[in-house]
Parts: structure tokens; sequence; C-alpha cells
């Protein structure tokens, strides 16, 4: 299956290497993109959502980067220290090796992690190489002018909200805006640069080399220690490590928010309109990866986002969309509104760039039942939740009992009008009956009697309308004929047995209408009009829910070539986008909680029906 994937105009593309040519540094607060280039070409500081200080990912002339790489001709491969997420890009020249390490150390005493501290060491291993370093930051996403004060090895970059230093051991030169370097190293030479967030109470702090090599140590030691919690030990252990990695750089420590992704606006379509900010916390998505976390054994990431549920009165709104809204600032913050940034030309000219997220608005109602999924889950496998915590998700359930019968804008977001989506139908029924289950099994006060009638109201209006005899398949939304790839989650939901004749051809539909060579798409959006303009890409969460699909239903040589495809798909390091497009390439936000929190769903059961 293949929708149309035609193309608009697109920028140079020698200005802007490929989205997956990137690996993630980041210090639990905010995060760094490294291209295999050695630019660090997407940073936010203090925080994920901050405006970028570099970001030529966006706009190559006006974003800021800062770019260190040898002088010569080389070859460059790039790959983590292993289980950690310290970074090594080295290149290969004529005469010499060298190899940067980036990293940004993890702290918990609150004075040092207000630096921010983001260090990048110049290390030759082996003859000797010429390299050149560029800094270039430009503050507020290239809007706020900047002075630069150099003296010695320190540049002050200063802006009006928001000043940086830069230390290092190299020689430093400066136009009174960027700073520059040009030094030689020999076998066995090294130099550091490291970039601090100052302010009136805090000055610059020189990091000489026996200090960064000290970080880095620190840092390998925190990021192994942390990754030694995992309980997976299976086929893919490595692969899984890696998504959880992942996963944890994308939290927020002094909250415990998880944010989708750590970038905005990085095209779905190159050219196209499909440009998103998903620096915030998607209930969805943080509530799936609260289940991930626990099947691996991280307890006390749950543990953190359900105290950021409860500390900042998340579940207890009274909104248009009722207790919950879909997403929120890693403070808890409600409001986020949404603007374009037209002085960004976009990455490879893919305009709107978008700061802020308009779907705050939006009525779905699947978030119910995923939240109030993770909480039980957490109940079983964490810790116990506490009575106020309970009463949130009773008052939840008793909402959805007066609301589940109603249109929005479901999982995908559309953008084309609220329609009675199937998925939201399911997804109610899951808050329902994990509520119901939670209150059995702890004798905690509840209204059964009405959960219960409006849960078995949910499965057979499902069951009903949401089924197509005409399709032999469950589709997209009530008495409708469409297919959707969110309904490969019904099994998953334990909403119907994963061998129930209608489910194995709603299987059979989707991998005819949906499926191309093990990534799936969505929706057809020709079929099913979403309010925006230009196709997508392959979807890759539903193609790590098509895997673990195949294998409930017992397919499992199916489930396992299509997981051992979708894993060729992944960048150098292990990294996925949100979507792949036509020729295998990595499309939007990066990389993508999304993704990697179903990898490693799939994984686990998928190893599991193995044996």
């Amino acid at each position: 299956m293949a929708f149309d994937t035609t193309g608009f105009e697109q920028a140079d593309s020698s200005r802007y290497i490929p989205i997956p040519e990137h690996g993630l540094i980041g210090d639990l607060r905010t995060t760094a993109l490294v291209g295999t280039n050695g630019t660090i070409d997407w940073y936010c500081c203090p925080r994920f959502d901050a405006p970028s200080v570099f970001g030529s990912i966006l706009d190559a002339d006006r974003g800021g980067s800062f770019e260190l790489a040898a002088e010569v001709p080389t070859r460059t491969r790039q790959f983590y220290f292993p289980d950690t997420n310290v970074l090594i890009t080295r290149f290969f020249a004529a005469d010499g090796v060298a190899e940067i390490q980036d990293f940004m150390p993890v702290v918990d005493e609150s004075r040092e992690a207000a630096r921010h501290r983001l260090i990048r060491r110049v290390i030759c291993v082996r003859g000797t190489l010429p390299f050149r370093a560029r800094i270039a930051p430009r503050f507020g996403y290239g809007t706020e002018a900047h002075t630069t004060h150099l003296e010695g090895h320190t540049a002050v970059f200063r802006s009006p909200s928001l000043t940086l230093a830069l230390t290092a051991t190299a020689p430093l030169e400066s136009d009174g805006l960027d700073v520059w370097s040009h030094f030689k190293l020999l076998e066995g030479e090294s130099n550091v640069f490291a970039l601090d967030q100052i302010g009136d109470d805090m000055a610059p702090r020189s990091c000489p080399r026996a200090e960064a090599q000290e970080q880095a140590e620190a840092t390998v030691r925190f990021w192994r220690h942390w990754l030694a919690g995992s309980r997976y030990h299976g086929r893919w252990r490595e692969t899984v490590n890696r998504s959880a990695l992942v996963l944890k750089l994308l939290t927020y420590a002094p909250t415990g928010a998880i944010v989708a992704a750590p970038t905005t606006s990085l095209p779905e379509q190159i050219g196209g309109e499909r440009n998103w900010d998903y620096r915030y916390v998607w209930v969805r998505d943080a509530a799936f990866c609260v289940y991930a976390m626990l099947r691996l054994g991280f307890t006390s990431e749950a543990e953190a986002f359900m105290g950021f549920l409860g500390e900042r009165g998340i579940m207890s709104g009274t909104g248009a969309t009722g207790p919950l809204q879909i997403m929120y600032g890693i403070d808890g913050r409600s409001e986020l509104p949404e603007h374009e940034l037209p002085h960004l030309e976009g990455y490879l000219g893919s305009a709107p760039v978008r700061v802020g997220n308009a779907a705050t608005g939006q009525l779905q109602l699947d978030i119910y039942g995923a939240l109030i999924d993770s909480i039980y889950l957490y109940d079983k496998w964490g810790q116990p939740i506490s009575s106020a915590r309970w009463d949130e998700v009773a008052a939840m359930a008793d909402w959805l009992c007066e609301h589940w019968d109603q249109p929005d804008e479901g999982i995908w977001e559309t953008r084309a009008g609220r329609r009675n989506f199937v998925y939201s139908r399911l997804m109610c029924w899951v808050g329902l009956e994990r509520a119901m289950r939670m209150a059995n099994r702890r004798g905690l006060p509840a209204d059964l009697p009405r959960w219960r009638e409006s849960r078995d109201a949910i499965y057979r209006q499902i069951m009903q309308r949401g089924w197509s005899a005409q399709r032999g398949a469950f589709v997209q939304a009530l008495d409708d004929h469409v297919l959707d790839a969110s309904l490969l989650m019904m099994p998953m939901a334990k909403f119907i047995s994963p061998t129930d004749p209608k489910w194995l051809s709603t299987l059979d539909a989707l991998t005819t209408d949906l499926v191309s060579d093990s990534l799936v798409y969505r929706y057809d959006p020709t079929a099913s009009p979403d309010g925006l303009h230009g196709p997508e890409g392959t979807f890759s969460i539903c193609s790590f829910w098509y895997v673990e699909a195949l294998a409930r239903a017992g397919r499992l040589e199916e489930a396992r070539l299509a997981f051992e495809k979708m894993l060729t798909y992944a960048n150098h390091l292990g990294l996925f986008a949100e979507e792949i497009g036509p020729t295998g390439e990595q499309l939007g936000n990066f990389p993508q909680a999304f993704t990697h929190l179903s990898l490693i769903s799939a994984a686990f059961n998928l190893d599991r029906a193995l044996g």
C-alpha cells in the first residue's frame, strides 16, 4: 500500500543534513542535537520548551549553531559510549583520527544544574588533525540581538533573556557576535569547550581538561547506573536499552513531566505544513511512556510522573474538555498558544515553523483511558495510589459515564472537525474497565453499577456500529468504512481476543489497506480528510503496534520479520523519528517518544511470545 507522496519545492539540501543524521544528549532538563558533521544545530536553554539558542536545523542561516569539525577532508562515524547518553563523533582523515565527546553532566545540586553545562571534548587518538570551531548562538529563535565579550579563553554571549558563557582550552577569537577557534591536535592531545548558562549570581567557570574527563566519567556512571535497573534481558536488549535511554532523556526532572519529543516543526512531509511543536506533555504519550518504563522496571519515572499529575492538579481541571486537556507544559501550565515564526525557513524549506500547539483545546476522549490505564499499572506494578489520586480517578470515570458518547478530534488530532472515532470509544471502555479493576482489587469506593452500565454500552456500540460487515473489519468511525491503524490497540487493550475471528479479519484488512512492507500508515487521508494539505509518511508507533498485534495473533514469524524490518529504519544510533517517508527517510520531530515506547512494548511481548 502506498499513498500519494508528491512533494514541494525544497530549500538547498546541501545546507541541511538528514534529520536522522543526529544524536541526542541531555541533562534531564533540556537536550541538544549533534549532527554527524560535528555541529550542534538544535539546543534550547534552559529547558525543553525554551526558545532555541542553536536552531540551524530549522534555518541554516538564521538559526545559530555550534560547529566543531576537522579542517581537512574526513569520514565521520557516530556512536554512543555503550549504555549511556554520552555521544562520540569520530573523524577519520589521511593523517589521523580524532573524536568529539559530547555530553551534558546530570547533577542534582541545584546551582550547578542551573548551568545546563554542555561539554565538548576533542581528542586526537592517532596522528595529527587540524580542527575548527565556530560558536554562533542566535537567541530567541533568532529574534534577539546579543553581544559577545571575549576575554582570554572565555566568551560571554549576552541577550535580553539569556546569558551563556563559553570556556575553552583552545585559543578563541571573536567579531563581537560569533566566536571561532582554529587549533591542531597531536596524538594524545585534547581541547575542551564548555557552554554554561550564567547570571548575576553565577559567574563563568572554566572546564580544564582534567575536570572534563572527570565529568565525562561521572556522566557515564550516571547513565550506566540508571540503565542497570532495567529488567529486560531479551533478544533485543541493546535496542530496547537505547529506547529506554531516549525516554529517560525526554523526562524533565524538576517536575516529572515527559515530553513527546525535544524538537519543534521537523516536517512530517518535506515542504508540507504538518509541522508541530512537540516539546510538551501529551497525556496520551506520557501515559504510554509510563507503561513502557514500568514494563522495564523503572518505577521511579512512573512515580515522578504521578507526582507531576498530583502536584499540579492535572486531573482536577474544569475546562470544556473535562478534567483533562490533551497536553500541558512541562511545568504543568495549560496555556500553550500556537504561533508561527515566519523569519525561519524551516527544515529544507518546510514552513511554517510553529511554537506552541493549538491542539490544546481539542477534545480527545482516548486520553482518559490511556491515563487511567497507566495509573492502574502503576498501582499494580509500582506503588498503591493514594486516596486523593483514587478520588481523581473515580471523578474521571464518572465524567466518562456522562461524556463517552460524543464526537471528538481523536488520537490523530485531526483538524477537520469532530467525529465519532471508534478508537476514542475503545479507550473510554479501557478507562472504565481499569477503574473497575482497581476498585475491586483494593476495595475502593466506586459507583460500580453505573461504571459497568457505561462500559457495557460502549462495548455494544463498538461491536454494532464500529464493525463494518462490508469491509469485514472494525473501522475508523461509527457507521463508516474507512480503516484506521489505531485499532491495532484493540487486542492490546484487552477489548477483544487477539484470535477472535472479527479481529483476525480486521488485521487482514489493515494489512491489505494500510501496511507497506511492515510500515503502517495511520489512515488514508484521501478517504478520510483530516483538514490538512498533503500526504504523510508511515507512522512508526503503528508499525510497532502491528508487530505486537501479529505476535498476539500467533503469527510469530510475520511479527518477527516485521520487527526486524522496522529496526532497519532506525538511524545509526538506534533512534527513530515519528514517521518513515516513501524512500525510508525519517520524518517528523526527532527522536519521538511514541516510537520508542512502542518499540519497547513490541520487543517485550514478541520476546515473550517467542519463548
